[in-house]
């Protein structure tokens, strides 16, 4: 078994890290997947002119797979399928 870390964009709440975790479960290959929102935690700041900021980070995914059957490829478009973004 392989394991397998995608940086998700565009999670914003559970019903998202529900959403990618069953879509990547549904894979044949996949063994296990742990998705969490926001793992680095959300990023607060100030601008110029002192308006407030917050960046949120990009959740992630772990996901054990049989390399025989399924690669990050598949794992990436199943995720995007699902409307979200994977980074690099």
């Amino acid at each position: 078994m392989n394991e397998i870390i995608l940086s998700v964009t565009g999670m914003t709440c559970g019903g998202c890290v529900n959403s990618v975790q069953k879509v990547l479960a549904a894979l044949p290959g996949v063994q296990n997947v742990e998705v969490t929102l926001h793992p680095q935690g959300v990023g607060r700041g100030c601008t110029a002119d002192k308006s407030a900021t917050t960046t949120l980070t990009p959740g992630q995914a772990r996901v054990r797979v049989d390399p025989a059957r399924v690669d990050r490829a598949a794992l990436v478009q199943a995720v995007t399928d699902a409307g979200f973004g994977v980074g690099d």
